[in-house]
């Protein structure tokens, strides 16, 4: 095999392990700084479930589909726009998580309206979210950038 094509294959397993690892670190603690509160309260959908295989398994998801996201979006060549894309996708489907475990663990053992669902989720998740999310775009790519 030519030299130059291992070297190429190498460094997009490098990438693609590192943002791997970054994406399943940073989603776990997210959903812990969020939603942590909510640990100690019963899943209305898993009456077995713990709030860590939930918050795992989430990670996971998060992680297996954003990789391939974001391995897609190093074809973009301009980076302002690509770090934007990466910041939207990883925000959603933070927000979304977030959202699905106050309704799963909060809400659905009350009388919440929507509106006060995704309030209350964008209460818990706002601060989190902000932080983790540019701290690990900005840590990723500065990374990636040395690689």
């Amino acid at each position: 095999m030519n030299q130059n094509l291992k070297n190429k294959i190498f460094s997009l397993l490098k990438k693609l392990i590192l943002i791997a690892v970054f994406l399943f670190v940073f989603t776990f603690a997210e959903i812990y700084w969020a939603m942590g509160s909510f640990s100690e309260r019963m899943s209305s959908g898993c009456l077995d479930c713990s709030f860590f295989d939930d918050a795992y398994l989430m990670s996971v998801f998060t992680t297996v589909f954003l990789t391939i996201v974001f391995l897609l979006f190093t074809l973009i060549k301009n980076k302002y726009l690509q770090i934007g894309l990466e910041l939207v996708f990883l925000i959603s489907i933070w927000f979304l998580w977030n959202y699905g475990i106050f309704v799963d663990r909060e809400s659905s053992w009350s009388t919440y309206l929507l509106n006060e669902e995704i309030m209350y989720t964008l209460s818990f998740s706002f601060f989190p979210i902000l932080v983790l999310s540019t701290v690990m775009l900005f840590a990723l790519h500065y990374i990636l950038g040395k690689l």
